[in-house]
């Protein structure tokens, strides 16, 4: 077993596990007045190995407990990725008394020199808000014959096609299969031939309803992550489709790429299920590293961070593309209410710089840009008197772009320090930041694209730096706060 030694970049906002190796979060739900966050866990290095799930709870989706781990490997193998969803009618029997929660995982069988690796899908069930679990007797209740990539299990009840519904990652596609009880599935369809990347595996998907904006109406949204491939320079990342579910078959709207987050720091990220109708979001929670580096990034003792929750709606822009909203949840706020000021307007004129001293620790950053004739707009967040991220935004390239090249530690990957920079998202407007211990998180145009990146600098931020090139622009309304 690894030696503990003393925390190093642990965030004060985003969860991490109190030690060891954490990666893709499963099974959020949310059951009495808990929201639950499974996730994939090594108890017993910093590094990936055999997968449990571990557990953690919260009623605010900030403030997180960690509690016993939830699901243990077992003869079927590994406890890979899946979901969570409370069966409120006992549709699977296995709730007499009163409603539960049933996890729906990957059972994961190394390959040996005889045969090769191994997914199935397993349940897991619980009478005590996720305290205690009962592996299903049946289990597997979902096998392959040939398909070695059969993971990653999303199940939601259909309520208007009186089933429930699991979306699966299987290689370069994703299979849509059905249920009546959640033990007994059947195939209904599978998509994924010819539309988005496929740069690398598929994984991790999640189907769901989004409202568009200012309308009445609402679309389905499919996510689906993206492994790492040695040969795609940016490792993995997640991309989605916009289309219509008939409770059997996903038709997607468009085939191109449309990325989630433009950052190399947001992946396999999964919505919560029975949020309450009464609050209606839709929650987001993604794992914030990269495979490329995932096991290498210099953190001391445990490994691996959860991206701020993010609530998600779907815009209609004005080029006709139906476009992903990610905005942080309102819950977060409080967080920032003590220690909350506003900025001064600033007026950025090209060979000036406006500096601001910050406190060090976790912040947000709100900006409002107008009389943008600036060719390019940037922003420095000064971590130490040596290192810094730097923010560009540049008119005729139409791209903010992120450079963490002298953030702090970047030796440990040959990527790390290459640039992330967002696609088409038109005349910068706005700008809300996130900061912590080990990342910086960037919502564009009130969230219309988003940067999510790690950064392991010696401290978190001694200030901030604003200019213009070509040209001027203002900045207003901008409010700077900084954690309890």
């Amino acid at each position: 077993m690894e030696i503990i030694g003393r925390t190093k970049h642990r965030p004060a906002l985003h969860f991490t596990p109190e030690q060891h190796w954490l990666n893709d979060p499963n099974g959020l739900v949310y059951y009495e007045e808990e929201y639950h966050l499974f996730y994939q866990y090594h108890p017993h290095s910093s590094i990936w190995g055999p997968m449990h799930w571990g557990h953690a709870v919260s009623k605010d989706l900030i403030n997180w407990e960690e509690l016993d781990i939830a699901l243990y490997p077992d003869d079927h193998g590994y406890a890979f990725s899946g979901s969570a969803v409370v069966d409120w009618n006992n549709t699977s029997g296995l709730f007499p008394e009163k409603p539960g929660i049933v996890a729906i995982y990957t059972s994961h069988q190394e390959p040996t020199e005889s045969s090769p690796a191994v997914q199935r899908q397993s349940l897991a069930y619980s009478h005590d808000n996720g305290r205690t679990w009962i592996k299903y007797a049946g289990n597997p209740v979902l096998t392959h014959p040939s398909k070695a990539d059969f993971r990653d299990p999303k199940v939601f009840w259909s309520e208007a096609h009186g089933k429930w519904m699991m979306v699966l990652a299987t290689d370069q596609t994703i299979t849509f299969y059905s249920s009546p009880n959640l033990r007994e599935w059947s195939l209904e369809s599978e998509f994924g031939e010819g539309a988005g990347s496929h740069d690398a595996v598929w994984e991790c998907p999640d189907l769901f309803e989004l409202p568009v904006e200012g309308t009445g109406d609402s679309k389905w949204v499919l996510l689906v992550s993206i492994g790492d491939n040695s040969g795609a320079r940016y490792g993995s990342r997640t991309q989605y489709f916009v289309g219509g579910f008939d409770g059997s078959v996903f038709t997607p709207e468009h085939s191109d790429i449309r990325w989630l987050d433009y950052g190399k720091d947001n992946y396999a990220g999964v919505s919560f299920s029975d949020i309450p109708a009464a609050d209606g979001r839709r929650i987001f929670i993604g794992w914030m590293s990269n495979w490329r580096y995932a096991n290498q990034v210099p953190s001391q003792g445990w490994r691996g961070a959860m991206t701020i929750p993010r609530v998600l709606t779907l815009h209609d822009a004005a080029d006709g593309r139906m476009l992903i909203r990610q905005q942080p949840v309102a819950e977060l706020d409080r967080y920032f209410a003590a220690e909350s000021a506003a900025l001064p307007e600033m007026l950025l004129i090209p060979g000036e710089r406006q500096d601001i001293k910050c406190k060090d620790s976790a912040l947000e950053l709100r900006l409002t840009l107008t009389d943008n004739e600036a060719e390019e707009f940037g922003l420095i967040i000064h971590h130490t008197a040596t290192e810094y991220t730097e923010l560009i935004y540049s008119a005729a390239e139409d791209t903010l772009t992120l450079h963490r090249d002298q953030s702090g530690e970047t030796g440990f990957s040959e990527i790390f320090p290459d640039l992330q920079s967002t696609r088409g998202i038109g005349s910068l407007k706005s700008l809300r930041i996130l900061l912590d211990a080990c990342s910086v998180e960037v919502f564009a145009n009130d969230g219309l694209a988003a940067i999510t990146s790690l950064v392991f600098p010696g401290g978190i931020c001694s200030g901030l730096s604003f200019y213009a090139k070509g040209g001027s622009v203002r900045l207003q309304g901008g409010h700077l706060s900084f954690m309890e």
